[in-house]
């Protein structure tokens, strides 16, 4: 079984990013520090940002929230890595743990064009050109590799290469880029199969619809270990150009986009999503690579 770790304490190593306000009176003659710019409010502080409820940060995910981005689908219990890491964005805008607002957004919903009900998104969703034309990402949060998975009484469970998954039946999330990995990686004879989740792709690989599915690679080690019976990493699939990665998403020219890459940016150059993913996130061996 995969094994869970503890979540580490990281607030205390947080950059609180809050608005600077003056504390008592300033004398007429004495002072011109209170209209100097440093004395200025921070443009993302709780105070100065345009959220959907003054003073709240609403945060969209999809329903189930899956491990191990999630843990037991609740977000908001700040366990998981993708809710350690929305947990910490808001704490270096300024944002207490009660003020950040969780809510229910379905994959497809969140990048679609239109009105948001959220401030941001955080569901692994990879950064892309073609969403960029409707959303706003951050600045990356996770490098991403796709991986084949599938049980021991497949067909693939011993496949080396891409070659070797040619004839198989493959199957992945609707709108994922690990739908795309099949189409434009993989290029199997057979048609690839579409769900609407991943639940619904593990149970047609338990059933034998499919011969295997593609999944991100975190999802790859807690699927295999923890949610299939004979479960088997067949391997990680090519890093072709730009890797992959996962990024916020904000709507479309949304005054957050700046503030939140800000936040995500001082994450990763104090440590804190190196700590987070050795947190949350399985260690990669294991994991061959498809020639």
């Amino acid at each position: 079984m995969l094994s869970r770790h503890t979540p580490m304490a990281l607030g205390g190593a947080a950059l609180l990013l809050a608005a600077v306000t003056a504390c008592a009176p300033v004398e007429e003659n004495t002072s011109t520090a209170a209209t100097s710019p440093s004395a200025a409010a921070d443009p993302c502080a709780p105070s100065s940002l345009a959220t959907r409820t003054p003073g709240k940060l609403t945060v969209g995910t999809d329903n189930p929230a899956y491990e191990p981005w999630f843990s037991d689908n609740k977000p908001g219990n700040g366990k998981g890595y993708e809710s350690a890491v929305a947990y910490q964005v808001a704490e270096r805008l300024g944002y207490q743990k009660n003020d950040v607002v969780w809510t229910s957004v379905t994959f497809n919903n969140a990048i679609a064009p239109g009105p948001k009900t959220y401030d941001i998104d955080i569901n692994q969703f990879s950064i892309t050109e073609e969403r960029r034309a409707a959303v706003d990402f951050s600045s990356p949060y996770y490098l991403v590799r796709q991986t084949v998975i599938t049980t021991g009484k497949s067909k693939i469970a011993g496949a080396k290469t891409l070659a070797d998954l040619k004839t198989a039946k493959l199957g992945a999330q609707v709108g994922t880029t690990s739908y795309q990995a099949i189409t434009d990686l993989i290029k199997p004879s057979a048609d690839p199969s579409v769900f609407n989740n991943n639940d619904d792709a593990k149970k047609a690989l338990e059933n034998g619809s499919v011969d295997g599915i593609v999944v991100d690679l975190p999802t790859a080690f807690y699927m295999t270990a923890a949610e299939l019976d004979d479960g088997v990493i067949v391997g990680q699939l090519p890093q072709v150009g730009v890797p992959e990665q996962f990024g916020i998403v904000l709507d479309k020219g949304s005054p957050l986009t700046g503030c939140v890459s800000r936040a995500v940016d001082q994450l990763r150059q104090d440590g804190t999503l190196a700590v987070l993913e050795k947190t949350w996130l399985a260690d990669t061996a294991g994991a061959p690579e498809l020639q």
